[in-house]
């Protein structure tokens, strides 16, 4: 009951629409109305900035990384999987926002990593820096971590329900992103610019 109990909760926290609610409420502006109509962090830096795109990365990390040490206190690695899972439902469902389309759970995702497997986290971290400053890409990022994550949690001899979450969450992610793909190869995809132009 315990372990149920914990997986429900991690849905719900996975469901806390961040990315909806801190555009709402610090600019009173609905960001499904802004640049790609997403709902996540990407959307919400590419619209207004580092400063509130940063913030609502954080909290998604944080409540992907809440639920899954909520379900590894409840039951160990398996339930830390599951509850991990649901915090990434929740964030691409949320029932907040009454089951319409959420983020992409690349954040969730992360924070959720952080808790079950941290060296592969940190590293990963590394991989979507390095990808992200040669391209600024946000997008393509977020595939390349994902694919390294399903690589890093085999390779690092992770139990198994944990090497089983980063390759299924690989998966799920690359998925979400198959716009972007598209856009990727058509040479249409949004490239974020790191520094200011200058005024002349």
């Amino acid at each position: 009951m315990t372990e149920l109990l914990a997986v429900l909760i991690a849905y719900l926290l996975g469901s806390l629409p961040f990315g909806y609610w801190v555009p709402r409420f610090v600019r009173g502006e609905d960001i499904r109305t802004k640049g790609s109509g997403n709902v996540g962090a990407s959307n919400v830096l590419r619209v207004y900035g580092r400063s509130l795109g940063i913030s609502v990365a954080l909290l998604d990390v944080a409540k992907g990384f809440a639920a899954a040490s909520l379900g590894l206190w409840a039951g160990g690695a398996l339930v830390g999987v599951l509850a991990g899972a649901a915090a990434m439902i929740g964030h691409a469902r949320p029932v907040f926002m009454r089951f319409q389309r959420g983020g992409k759970m690349v954040a969730t995702a992360g924070g959720a990593t952080f808790a079950l497997a941290p060296l592969a986290a940190f590293v990963c971290i590394g991989v979507w820096l390095v990808v992200f400053l040669m391209t600024r890409f946000a997008s393509l990022a977020s595939i390349v971590t994902a694919g390294m994550l399903a690589v890093l949690v085999v390779a690092l001899g992770y139990e198994w329900p944990i090497a089983a979450f980063g390759v299924a969450g690989a998966v799920a992610v690359i998925a979400l992103h198959h716009a972007n793909i598209r856009r990727l190869f058509a040479g249409t995809e949004h490239r974020f610019e790191l520094r200011r132009p200058r005024r002349v």
